[in-house]
C-alpha cells in the first residue's frame, strides 16, 4: 500500500517457497517480504510463501523448499514468478498445465544456477534445509529475459489500503495465537511503539537470519477454509480450498474484526471484505496471511 516509482508499479512480484521447520530456522529475508502466507503442509507442519514486489536490497533468501498445488493458486493470484525447490507430484503436473512461471532448484536445469547449498546449514540442519538463493541472483536471472517480468494485460490487484488500517469498530486484540497443529503455533503480539504485530513461533521470536531482528507486520489475516488429506496420497499431502469464499479475522492496530474472504478462480486475487460486504482496507505495511481449518487448528485472541 505504500507509494512506488512508476517503473515498479507494473512489475511482477516474486513468490518464494520457504521451509518453516524448526530445524530450518532462522529463515532468511522474511522481514522484507510484502506478504507472508503460512499454510499447513503434510504431517502437521507449515510452509510459507513470501511475496516480494521488489527484490531491490533483498539479501539471501531461504531455506527454499518444495511447492504444493494450493500455493500455486496464491502465486497465480498475484501474477507472480515462483521460486521453489521441488514439488509434490500434483504441483509438478499443475505447473505446466496452469502456466506457472517458476525457477526450480531441484529439477530446474539451468535455473539451478541461482541456488546454492549453504555449507553451515548442511552441517548443522541437514542437506534438505540448506538450499538458498538471493534477491540479486533472482533479479540477474530475470534480467536475461526468460520470463515475462511485467504484469499481464488486464491484471489488477484489487486491495485498498489506509494510512491507519485499525478497524474502528474492532475489539481489542493485543495477543493472537494460531495453533496450526501440535507441532506449530504462530503468535502475534501487538507492539504499540512500532504499530506492528511482532511474530513468534516455536516458543520464541520469529527472526530474520539476515538481520537478527524479529519480524513485525502491520496486518494479520486469519482465513478459515476446508483442508483435507488427498485421497490415496501416501505422504499425507493436503488439499486446501482457496477458491470460493469463507470467514476470517483481520488484525491491525491491536484490534480485530470479522471479515469475509473470496477468490473467484484459480488465477484471481484473494479479496477481503467486511461482513457487510464493504471492501476491507489494510493498513499500509507488510501483511501476514494465515490459512487454516478451524476443524484442525485453533485461533485464540486476548487483550
Amino acid at each position: 500500500g505504500e507509494p512506488m516509482d512508476e517503473q515498479s508499479v507494473n512489475r511482477r512480484p516474486v513468490a518464494v517457497m520457504l521451509n518453516d521447520l524448526k530445524a530450518a530456522q532462522p529463515q532468511l529475508g522474511v522481514s522484507q517480504a510484502d506478504i507472508l502466507y503460512e499454510v499447513p503442509a503434510e504431517g502437521g507442519i507449515t510452509r510459507m510463501l513470501a511475496v516480494f514486489q521488489s527484490l531491490d536490497g533483498v539479501g539471501n533468501l531461504g531455506s527454499i523448499r518444495s511447492v504444493r498445488a494450493y500455493y500455486l493458486e496464491l502465486v497465480l493470484g498475484h501474477d507472480a514468478l515462483l521460486v521453489h525447490a521441488g514439488g509434490s507430484p500434483e504441483a509438478y503436473a499443475d505447473i505446466p498445465a496452469w502456466g506457472v512461471d517458476n525457477l526450480d532448484g531441484v529439477n530446474g536445469g539451468s535455473d539451478a544456477k541461482i541456488f546454492w547449498r549453504d555449507a553451515q546449514r548442511r552441517k548443522t540442519a541437514g542437506y534438505e534445509h540448506s538450499m538458498l538463493t538471493s534477491g540479486q541472483n533472482i533479479s540477474d536471472y530475470l534480467a536475461l529475459g526468460h520470463f515475462r517480468t511485467e504484469h499481464a494485460a488486464g491484471y489488477s490487484y484489487p486491495q485498498t489500503f489506509a494510512a491507519d488500517g485499525t478497524p474502528q469498530s474492532g475489539t481489542p486484540a493485543a495477543h493472537v495465537s494460531l495453533r496450526y497443529s501440535n507441532y506449530k503455533t504462530a503468535t502475534f503480539d501487538y507492539d504499540a511503539a512500532s504499530r506492528t504485530y511482532l511474530v513468534g513461533q516455536y516458543g520464541g521470536a520469529y527472526l530474520d537470519g539476515n538481520t537478527g531482528e524479529q519480524v513485525g507486520v502491520t496486518n494479520v489475516l486469519a482465513l478459515e477454509t476446508s483442508i483435507s488429506v488427498i485421497p490415496g496420497d501416501t505422504a499425507g499431502r493436503l488439499s486446501v480450498r482457496l477458491t470460493g469464499s469463507g470467514s476470517g479475522t483481520f488484525f491491525c492496530g491491536g484490534k480485530s474484526i470479522p471479515i469475509r474472504w473470496s477468490k473467484a478462480s484459480r488465477n484471481a486475487s484473494l479479496v477481503y471484505a467486511l461482513e457487510n460486504g464493504s471492501p476491507l482496507a489494510l493498513g499500509q505495511g507488510r501483511s501476514y496471511v494465515c490459512i487454516f481449518s478451524p476443524k484442525s487448528s485453533a485461533l485464540t485472541v486476548s487483550e
